[in-house]
């Protein structure tokens, strides 16, 4: 499979965004999220395609550019369809599912069809998990980073406190990603940045 480059990736960010504004908010946010998927490959997995990591975390949320207005607000009533759009988005430029995938298999620790059904979320009801070790990679490195205004960067009890709201089953779920993957150092990649941790 031919991995896109960062210059392509961005690009392709370029040509979705509908404002500067809007670009700078995700493509940011994904720039970051790549650079927290890179403390947690410190420890290189040889089981683990670093490009295709690289490439997922870059493209993870193109689809984000279909929910914002002209004014430069997101439609969050709809924000949970993000990555099913970005998937679209992405096979519509002629990118391989597998690439795809990293846009609607990264919401949350993963959206289950019963998830779908039960909260009548906005999208085909499906199961939304992570299936191989480069989309899990990208959904657990996406949890440290917000794309608020500001942005922030957020601590394992931080996202381990707002993923509970959406049941234990979650929190488990996350905490399982943890114990697996471990707890990144945020400091260094905060610091680049400029985003506070919190």
């Amino acid at each position: 499979m031919l991995i896109p480059t960062d210059d392509q990736i961005r690009a392709l960010h370029e040509k979705y965004a509908p404002t500067a504004e809007a670009f700078e908010r995700v493509y940011t946010h994904c720039r970051a999220v790549c650079a927290v998927a890179e403390r947690l490959l410190d420890r290189p997995d040889p089981g683990v395609d670093v490009a295709l990591v690289r490439a997922g975390c870059l493209l993870h949320d193109i689809g984000v550019y279909r929910l914002i207005d002209a004014s430069g607000n997101i439609d969050s009533s709809r924000y949970v369809a993000h990555g099913v759009l970005g998937h679209e988005l992405l096979a519509g430029e002629g990118l391989p599912e597998t690439l795809c995938r990293f846009c609607s298999h990264h919401t949350g620790v993963g959206v289950t069809s019963g998830d779908v059904r039960e909260q009548g979320l906005p999208v085909p009801v499906a199961d939304y998990l992570a299936e191989t070790a480069e989309e899990e990679l990208v959904m657990y490195a996406d949890k440290f980073h917000s794309k608020t205004d500001p942005p922030t960067f957020l601590t394992v009890d931080t996202y381990a406190a707002k993923v509970r709201r959406f049941g234990t089953d979650k929190e488990i779920r996350f905490k399982e990603m943890v114990e697996r993957h471990g707890a990144p150092d945020l400091d260094p990649v905060a610091r680049l940045f400029g985003h506070e941790v919190i």
